[in-house]
Order: structure tokens, then C-alpha cells, then sequence
């Protein structure tokens, strides 16, 4: 996939629009979904992994083609998913309650893509909270968390992606995880 994506790459330098077009097809998905565990909002993290590529895209004569393609878009998607946590002030909480009902949240608004089997409510009940709390986290805790356990990238990917020390990676996984279980006492 690497080398396919380094061919696709150098015709993109050399010009060909369209060889970037399938790049964006290989990586859409992940970035997305990305972009969405960081963020919690589907919208937000339309537009970021959209920006994500077009920064890749502008700046693609500054990628090291000796390293991998993907941690580089991520390291880029992953940056600006922590720039817009810290630019973003909460306008609604989505455990408030919706005026003019009883009892019902934020939560309740929230469409479902697909129905879910009654046998998965208590496991997705149990995801939402594990997410709730990851977003409590903070950025530097969140960001590691989300990259080894959801996206299951390596400590080396991981540390590439957030340019920082394997040691320091491996010191924030510990933390994030003593701190998330801190949370989770309650669930």
C-alpha cells in the first residue's frame, strides 16, 4: 500500500491532480473516523479531515518520502483536531436537557445511522460513557489514547505522529489510562 501510495505521490509533484484524488480514497475513512474520535462531532471532523488533505495536498513537496505517508497525514490531521479542541469553546453540553421535555438530553437528538440490535444497547451504552470520558481528557492524554487504543497505531507511529519522544508517548498512554480508569470508577 506504502509503495503504491510513494508512485501516487511523486506524480502528484510532478503535477497529476487526479493521482491525489486516490490517495484521498485510500485515507478518507481513516482520517475521518480520525478526526471524529478527537473531536465527538461529525461535522467538525468532516471539515477537519477535509482540511487535513488539502494541507497535505499544499504541502506535499515538504514530505520525507522516506517515511510513511500515513503517519505524516495523521500527525497533520491529529494537530489540527488539538487546535480546534483548544480554539473551541462549548456552546451546549450534550447531557443538557432539551427545553419543553422531560428528561430527554442532547443525547436524545443525536440520529442513529442504523438500528441496533436490542442485545448491543448495554455494550454501546458502556462505549458512550468510555467516550465521554476520553473527551474529558486532556489534549495530550486524549490524543495519545485515541491513536493506540481506537486507531491501534504503534508507540513508534504514535510518537512520529505527534513528534515527540517514544519515552514521552509511553509516559502519557500511562497517565491517560490511570486517569480514564479514575473516571470510569463510577461506570
Amino acid at each position: 500500500m506504502e509503495t503504491i501510495v510513494k508512485h501516487r505521490i511523486k506524480q502528484v509533484i510532478k503535477g497529476d491532480q487526479n493521482a491525489y484524488g486516490e490517495i484521498v480514497e485510500i485515507y478518507k475513512d481513516k482520517v475521518f473516523q480520525l478526526c471524529y474520535r478527537m473531536l465527538g462531532n461529525r461535522h467538525e471532523a468532516e471539515d477537519i479531515a477535509q482540511e487535513a488533505f488539502i494541507r497535505a495536498y499544499i504541502n506535499i513537496n515538504s514530505f520525507n518520502q522516506n517515511l510513511k505517508f500515513s503517519t505524516w497525514l495523521y500527525r497533520i490531521a491529529t494537530n489540527l483536531c488539538i487546535d480546534r479542541i483548544r480554539k473551541k469553546k462549548p456552546d451546549y453540553f450534550l447531557d443538557a436537557e432539551v427545553p419543553g421535555t422531560e428528561g430527554l438530553t442532547m443525547y436524545s437528538q443525536i440520529p442513529s445511522e442504523t438500528p441496533l440490535p436490542e442485545d448491543e444497547v448495554e455494550s454501546l451504552e458502556l462505549q458512550d460513557a468510555i467516550q465521554k470520558e476520553i473527551s474529558k481528557l486532556p489534549d495530550k492524554y486524549r490524543s495519545v489514547i485515541v491513536l493506540k487504543y481506537i486507531e491501534e497505531l504503534s508507540l513508534n507511529e504514535i510518537s512520529e505522529i505527534l513528534d515527540l519522544p517514544l519515552g514521552t508517548v509511553k509516559t502519557r498512554i500511562h497517565r491517560g489510562r490511570e486517569a480514564l480508569r479514575q473516571q470510569l470508577r463510577h461506570v
